[in-house]
């Protein structure tokens, strides 16, 4: 599994979280998986998202989550700036391997209080082939 979002941050901010151990740094789709006897059960957070603004996708084995974060339109942003703004604003994406077994029907999937719940199922995948190595001789 691996994760990609798109997050502009401060040089600063970057060497001091390294310097001082924080490795979360965005703190966005936290995903908790469990397994259950019939699949798993994955909880993704996305708090101030809205549901038309999420998406999930299920491509070649590969379900793919992204969700959208505008910033609302205030009629009072030109007359005052910001000092400092944490809150995050685009377009994140995670991307979970599957297999190739699980079909679109498979999955189901609510959207609940900020927290996106989807239900994989168990599905017999093949087994690897096992590595036959060839002997090297001197």
């Amino acid at each position: 599994m691996y994760t990609t979002y798109t997050f502009a941050r401060n040089l600063f901010d970057e060497i001091a979280d390294s310097a001082f151990g924080n490795h979360n740094t965005t703190g966005l789709m936290n995903t908790d998986i469990r397994e259950t006897e019939k699949g798993f059960e994955m909880a993704v957070d996305l708090p101030g998202v809205q549901k038309e603004n999420v998406s999930a996708e299920l491509k070649d084995g590969y379900l793919h989550i992204s969700a959208t974060i505008s910033r609302s339109s205030d009629p009072e942003e030109g007359k005052s700036r910001y000092l400092r703004r944490e809150r995050f604003v685009g377009t994140m994406r995670r991307t979970f391997y599957v297999g190739d077994k699980v079909t679109q029907e498979d999955i189901h999937a609510r959207f609940q209080n900020g927290v996106l719940c989807i239900f994989i199922p168990k599905k017999q995948q093949p087994a690897l082939e096992e590595k036959k190595l060839i002997a090297i001789e001197d």
